[in-house]
């Protein structure tokens, strides 16, 4: 149904456009606050890339439906959590900037699954009015641990799934 692979440069005018229709369909949803000044940037993804970290999420045709950040490692801002705790502290995989074409369903959950198939302890973060992703993690068994902050200082609920 859907295949993960590594993103390449070649990706990015694929992946903008996915960006700028999540950033849409957030905002519509109730959540016009979470990636604002045209983030995740073309720079952020170049970056991404470089470092290894961004994958895509293709259909069965080849076309790309989905993007994320994923990266087994420690998570900077995620050595401070407020109002909970994690649920250990093991090592962990994190993501990132997940987002989907919406041009078909089930994409999220795919490539969050294929996250936890990586290394069975995942965590993630998501703004307070992200109640769709709120949604999508709680239906896949994600536990919300507690507030966590960017090194912008804007705040995000954290939640963690582990095997």
């Amino acid at each position: 149904m859907f295949t993960i692979r590594k993103t390449t440069e070649e990706d990015l005018p694929a992946i903008l456009v996915i960006y700028a229709y999540a950033r849409q369909f957030m905002a519509e949803t109730g959540n016009p606050n979470q990636w604002i000044n045209g983030y995740p940037t073309r720079e952020n993804i170049v970056s991404d890339i470089e470092e290894g970290n961004s994958y895509v999420c293709l259909d069965g045709e080849g076309e790309i439906v989905g993007t994320f950040y994923f990266k087994i490692g420690e998570e900077p801002t995620y050595a401070r959590i407020y109002e909970g705790e994690w649920l250990d502290h093991a090592p962990y995989g994190v993501v990132h900037r997940i987002a989907s074409s919406g041009k078909q369903k089930g994409i999220a959950v795919y490539c969050l699954d294929w996250c936890f198939r990586q290394c069975g302890n995942v965590r993630v973060d998501t703004h307070r009015e992200n109640r769709v992703m709120q949604s999508i993690l709680q239906k896949m068994g994600y536990a919300r641990c507690g507030i966590i902050y960017l090194q912008s200082g804007a705040e995000r609920i954290a939640f963690q799934k582990k095997g």
